[in-house]
């Protein structure tokens, strides 16, 4: 194990061999670090703490530490980080809650860039790229290759769907449809289909051309949103995004942006 020498590891942390430790990172008891990874220079965990494999953890990140919630009274709970993401400076992570299921997740291949803050109970899926600053609080889902600008703050329990884009500074109070473009003008509005992601993520002109009828009607009709559904039912073709984008606004608790 490469570590340096100045580096404190508990005696009750488990490490691949081939981790790089830092100097001055602290690692403590009950934290799982797997293959590949590597903690930087003042980078402080605190377990339970899972980490997968070829994690890179940048200087002064905080990860696993106790959550900022006032219900919290000290239970059991936990951070698990999947495989492949890059975790930059003086981000924080913390452990999730007993109200919330108790674990905070994060998926693989994400950028969670520097000052970014994941609080109590959120849970990220994969691809997602995360600005400078970004803010969740906590019980939050963001779902596979979402974008959050830098300085977003998300309210709790809010849900961001896949393939979204919000702009920078956005403050996000419900639900962000997902393959939607969202950017903060005095308040969060849609502003079409997130085309340049999607783009990137593959989607044929079709597939895109389909989102843009739906979200015309979602957003620029002057139908509500439960008759904007049933319109986006009655005359698109109800293939796995439409199906997708009509759960994901039926199943939500917040209202959705639009």
């Amino acid at each position: 194990m490469s570590r340096h020498p100045t580096a404190i590891i508990h005696p009750e942390a488990h490490l691949a061999a081939d981790v790089i430790v830092g100097p001055y990172a602290v690692i403590g008891a009950e934290v799982e670090i797997s293959a590949g990874s590597e903690v930087g220079a003042h980078a402080v965990l605190e377990g339970p703490l899972r980490i997968g494999v070829r994690n890179r953890i940048f200087p002064y990140a905080a990860l696993g530490l106790i959550p900022q919630d006032l219900k919290f009274r000290g239970e059991r709970s936990e951070v698990i980080i999947g495989d492949e993401n890059s975790i930059r400076e003086f981000v924080t992570i913390h452990r999730g809650t007993e109200g919330g299921g108790g674990i905070t997740r994060i998926g693989n291949r994400n950028l969670i860039m520097a000052y970014a803050h994941i609080a109590h109970d959120c849970i990220l899926g994969d691809g997602i790229i995360f600005g400078n600053a970004a803010t969740l609080a906590g019980h939050v889902v963001i779902e596979d290759y979402a974008v959050i600008g830098a300085f977003c703050g998300i309210h709790q329990f809010c849900r961001i769907g896949r393939h979204s884009f919000i702009g920078g500074y956005t403050v996000v109070t419900q639900d962000v449809l997902p393959f939607s473009c969202t950017v903060w003008q005095r308040e969060a509005k849609v502003y079409g289909v997130n085309v340049v992601g999607l783009e990137r993520r593959g989607f044929s002109r079709e597939r895109i051309a389909c989102l843009h009828s739906a979200f015309r009607l979602l957003c620029q009709s002057k139908l509500n949103t439960s008759q904007a559904v049933e319109q986006i039912r009655q005359s698109l073709d109800q293939n796995e995004d439409i199906t997708e984008l009509l759960h994901f606004i039926e199943t939500s608790q917040r209202g959705v942006i639009k």
